[in-house]
């Protein structure tokens, strides 16, 4: 079987539908359509999307001040999971935001996701606080890690 084509490129306008079916197929809280297109003029935010054989698969996003990057979204489309698309997606981000000039990236999870939370560990991201009852939906606790990216750690 032949490997996909894979890229991983600064979203776009045309992509918001894409990226919002994404983000409603992803999250119990979805970000709107609105909130989204609103990231797009958003001086601080930087968001990506990967391309699998030219299909949008994914997107991830993260505002950068200062020395500090924020992931606010990171998402993969259900047939395309368990491909390392994630992981793919997250080094692209880590390797955006130092060269933007950050040296720590923060991002919260749901307690209950595993998959990100192992995700996460991989990449070097340490549990450092938690957000009790954040998410609206179910009052689930978020966790809240934080990673040292700086290339001279």
């Amino acid at each position: 079987m032949e490997e996909p084509e894979v890229a991983i490129r600064p979203m776009r306008r045309q992509d918001l539908r894409r990226v919002h079916e994404i983000e409603l197929a992803s999250f119990p809280v979805p970000w709107s359509f609105n909130a989204l297109r609103g990231e797009l003029s958003n001086d601080v935010a930087y968001y990506s999307v990967i391309e699998v054989d030219n299909q949008v698969a994914g997107y991830a996003g993260m505002w950068v001040l200062f020395d500090e990057a924020h992931i606010t979204n990171v998402a993969i489309d259900k047939p395309y999971r368990g491909h390392g698309y994630s992981r793919r997606l997250m080094l692209h981000m880590i390797e955006t935001a130092r060269q933007l000039g950050a040296s720590r990236m923060t991002l919260e999870v749901r307690r209950s996701n595993e998959v990100a939370k192992s995700l996460y560990a991989s990449l070097g991201f340490v549990q450092k606080g938690v957000r009790r009852g954040y998410y609206s939906n179910n009052k689930e606790d978020a966790l809240i890690y934080w990673a040292n990216i700086d290339n001279n750690d």
